[in-house]
């Protein structure tokens, strides 16, 4: 085992984030990409966060993350956490968050699942980052079509006025917004753009995976 959390075997197959990424979703960038600032989605599509980070490559780590959103694997937020610190605690700690986002699932998705795989990440990097999580801030309002299989302008349509602040006593400066997974940024901009309205100045985003849209 590796440090008890992960069997050694396992952590040899993970594919961590290096070399060129884009500016703004931290995307590695494709090899016709690596004299660019930005990925081809980022180039054509306007984000309303500031920068994005990540951990992992989706494909080396999805089927964790399969068993972490779906068959109730929430102990595995414990190493997800670890990695994500040592990767990037340092620059996460500088950015001068005051409080962490987590993407919120819609009421019925998360009582039939029993929670919020995100939320189960925010809280154990929480611990770790000493910054709050702020849960109660936004919410989902209504479910959307599943994401996988959506093309970006499709993913885009689906999750429009799905979130609302809910919290409007509540005003941030600076947030960091969670989540399990990057791929188009859809979900996280909607979130970002409902952030912005209420004035919060910089907002960054963090996934455990990111993945390419092809």
């Amino acid at each position: 085992m590796r440090g008890g959390l992960v069997h050694e075997g396992c952590h040899k197959r993970l594919r961590f984030i290096k070399g060129p990424t884009c500016m703004k979703c931290g995307k590695p960038l494709m090899e016709y990409e690596k004299d660019e600032e930005y990925c081809r989605d980022c180039n054509k599509h306007r984000h309303y966060f500031d920068r994005g980070y990540s951990v992992l490559e989706y494909r080396s780590i999805s089927g964790s993350i399969y068993r972490f959103k779906y068959e109730g694997r929430r102990e595995y937020a414990e190493f997800y956490s670890e990695i994500t610190v040592r990767k990037l605690g340092k620059r996460l700690r500088k950015l001068g968050i005051e409080a962490i986002i987590p993407v919120p699932t819609y009421k019925k998705k998360q009582r039939d699942r029993g929670y919020n795989q995100a939320e189960v990440y925010a809280e154990r990097l929480s611990e770790k980052l000493a910054i709050p999580v702020a849960k109660d801030v936004i919410v989902r309002v209504r479910e959307t079509a599943p994401m996988k299989g959506l093309d970006a302008r499709t993913r885009r349509n689906n999750l429009k006025k799905a979130f609302n602040i809910v919290r409007n006593d509540v005003k941030f400066r600076c947030i960091l917004i969670i989540d399990d997974i990057y791929t188009t940024g859809s979900t996280v901009d909607e979130i970002a753009h409902e952030f912005r309205m209420t004035g919060t100045d910089r907002i960054y985003v963090l996934t455990l995976a990111i993945g390419q849209t092809t």
